[in-house]
């Protein structure tokens, strides 16, 4: 008999205490400027496997990797700053590398207009890449919008607003998600109705080249909060800015708040600019109580052409670059590491580095 009841406890503790976990990862700008493409283009077709092939792994193992894609896939003619058309290429390279998600809303989504915005939605559909912050028209808004993510027994409701979109007027009857906190607290509404186990706002706010964040950013992002949102990813001003897990006084729960992912690939050469990070979010889900398991950043570094002599434009883990990397390639790389590190010591708050 006693042996029956150890039995049947140790079955409701397996029960009780069973844990579930979902690992999100977040890049910052997919950017496509002329030089890249003049890189990648072989005759009339364009190449861009090179591009990824040294974080395919770190991207492919996490549940859901998002990025956001800040350029429209227009059609040609091709096209760099400042009104981005992207070869479609482009985006085959990015589901190869293993990104789920993408995210539209930028102040470059209506470069090419309406039909920029439409076919933009119309080659992410045909690749089966989820996505959410544009939309052909309000019924699709309706039935899509907040993205829901439905994975390893979670349910992710993911949102997505720009602060403009470079003075170009969103067309009848498309839409575009801009930052509006009526029309966000409705949305923030929508999303708890489904009762998901995070919600997550993905920002295009701040100002270019500003490593700190905005007052604006600083506020809005306290509202997103109150409001129940549970993590900030923050994109645009194509610099890193800091990054923070800080403690809910209400729910007790951790909240991260990433004022700017930087850039993920670009032809971008600034200081500051060359390089960006990944950031890894571990959810774990406990008796229906969901927690920050653990949350980093990584590092990563855009080589060109002009500093590796090869062809394409390549994405490096900025920790660990491949042992063959040229003398201008590992002076850059250095720079842009040390800055980043000696930035996040003094503003990051409980998010720190790891390496891939």
């Amino acid at each position: 008999m006693k042996s029956i009841f150890l039995l049947i406890f140790l079955q409701w503790s397996v029960f009780s205490f069973s844990q579930e976990k979902i690992t999100l990862l977040f890049a910052g700008d997919l950017m496509q400027h002329q030089a890249q493409m003049d890189a990648a283009q072989k005759d009339t077709k364009y190449n861009y496997d090179d591009c990824f092939k040294y974080l395919e792994k770190e991207i492919s193992k996490a549940d859901v990797a998002i990025a956001n894609l800040e350029v429209t896939l227009g059609g040609k003619p091709y096209a760099g700053y400042p009104v981005f058309s992207a070869p479609d290429e482009f985006l085959y390279a990015i589901k190869k590398a293993g990104f789920d998600v993408l995210i539209t809303a930028n102040n470059h989504c209506l470069d090419k207009g309406a039909a920029g915005l439409e076919r933009t939605i119309s080659i992410l559909d045909s690749v089966k890449i989820l996505h959410a912050g544009t939309y052909i028209n309000e019924d699709q808004r309706e039935q899509n919008y907040p993205l829901l993510i439905r994975k390893n027994g979670f349910c992710i409701a993911l949102l997505n607003y720009t602060y403009a979109t470079n003075g170009i007027s969103v067309e009848v009857p498309n839409l575009v998600n801009y930052i509006d906190k009526e029309i966000i607290g409705r949305d923030i509404e929508k999303a708890r109705s489904f009762r998901p186990d995070a919600i997550i706002a993905c920002m295009h706010w701040g100002e270019e080249y500003k490593t700190l964040p905005s007052d604006e950013q600083k506020e809005l992002a306290d509202w997103l909060i109150a409001c129940g949102v549970t993590h900030i990813i923050g994109s645009h001003p194509h610099v890193v800015q800091p990054m923070e897990l800080r403690k809910n006084p209400q729910t007790l729960a951790d909240n991260v708040v990433v004022y700017s992912l930087g850039n993920f690939i670009s032809n971008m050469s600034a200081p500051d600019t060359d390089g960006g990070v990944l950031i890894k979010l571990e959810l774990k889900k406990r008796n229906q109580e969901v927690r920050v398991n653990k949350c980093s950043y990584g590092l990563v570094w855009t080589s060109r052409p002009v500093l590796s002599g090869k062809k394409n434009f390549i994405l490096l883990p900025a920790a660990t670059p491949p042992k063959d990397i040229s003398a201008s390639e590992a002076n850059r790389l250095s720079i842009f590491v040390n800055n980043t590190r000696t930035f996040f010591s003094e503003y990051n708050k409980g998010i720190n580095e790891y390496s891939f």
